[in-house]
């Protein structure tokens, strides 16, 4: 294993990237910000690209399979535990507003002694609204450094796991609304909501399953901890393992609504066949009688109007007797 990977820059609440004239950043130059405090640097990269990580390989000396799995899109959330290091990677839920639907967003983090990296594959508004706070005020600063790496780990994913029950509240507002439209008669309008709150919710599920074993392998991140601050991790487990209640409850919920809205449509479809079942009968019998009196032979009556009237009037009593009957048996 190699030495420990010390970074070489100079100390200050906040590190530039890499030196230069004074003048404005070339297009390719690595987005990297740095935030240092009580011998502990935060260092945040902007985005995983191939500047970045030339900037993280001139400055520490990770395995190369780390640095290969942060250009990688594909990676499962895990805890790989090295004897100077740890890289976590992460994946949280975020809501794509172009598309109208949930991903995972994956954080990659390197934790040391001295050093925090996160490395989110794109912009991640929970790291960012935290790394402005403790850049921008020393009391959150040092709230957050004093206490060592392990503590701004812990921090930082307790922010992101938090992150994540708005996003649940949406969905049970969603529910209850879906409810209500259900019993308002709305059943036919509401086909495709219920689809998209589904998919919402198995998009969920899919980003928070496979992290449950991963959050509690960050158990290895104990020894950047000091003794009494040990049960902070075990605080995001139980966060975390509510969401996942929560998602359960919600596929349970939408599961037996699909099935109610089912059942209301398939109702009402029972009941235009009703109808249509019952004019039919009643028109079976009249559709009968003016066929015989209408073939081409001699009937009785035949030449004498009365009976026309009397056949008129019969046909009439009988479509009155039969809607009575009907709508007594609650099929009309």
């Amino acid at each position: 294993m190699p030495a420990f990977p010390r970074p070489r820059l100079g100390f200050g609440p906040r590190t530039p990237a890499s030196p230069g004239p004074v003048g404005p950043e070339e297009p390719d130059a690595p987005q990297v910000d740095v935030v240092e405090s009580d011998g502990l640097r935060w260092v945040n990269v902007g985005r995983p690209g191939r500047a970045e990580l030339a900037w993280l390989q001139e400055h520490y000396d990770f395995h190369a399979l780390d640095y290969e799995d942060v250009l990688s899109r594909n990676q499962r959330p895990k805890v790989d535990v090295y004897d100077d290091y740890l890289f976590v990677v992460l994946h949280f839920p975020d809501y794509d507003k172009t598309v109208g639907r949930l991903n995972a967003l994956e954080l990659d983090v390197f934790v040391g002694p001295d050093f925090v990296i996160t490395i989110p594959n794109r912009p991640l508004r929970t790291i960012d609204y935290l790394f402005s706070r403790v850049e921008s005020r020393p009391e959150e600063r040092e709230k957050h450094f004093a206490r060592g790496p392990g503590y701004l780990l812990y921090r930082i994913v307790d922010e992101c796991v938090d992150a994540s029950f708005p996003m649940l509240r949406k969905i049970g507002n969603k529910l209850e609304q879906l409810e209500e439209d259900i019993f308002e008669g709305r059943s036919k309008e509401i086909v495709r909501d219920i689809s998209n709150v589904k998919q919402e919710i198995i998009n969920f599920r899919k980003i928070v399953r496979p992290q449950r074993t991963a959050l509690k392998d960050l158990n290895a991140a104990r020894r950047y901890l000091v003794e009494e601050e040990e049960l902070y991790f075990d605080d995001i487990n139980d966060a975390n393992e509510r969401i996942w209640d929560m998602l359960e409850n919600f596929k349970e919920v939408s599961e037996a609504l699909e099935s109610s809205n089912e059942s209301v449509l398939a109702h009402q479809q029972s009941g235009s066949l009703n109808v249509l079942t019952a004019m039919s009968v009643i028109v079976l019998p009249l559709t009968l009688i003016a066929s015989i009196w209408g073939m081409n032979v001699h009937v009785p009556g035949q030449d004498d109007a009365t009976w026309f009237f009397a056949l008129v009037g019969t046909m009439v009593a009988m479509l009155g007797l039969m809607v009575w009957w009907f709508r007594r048996q609650g099929l009309l």
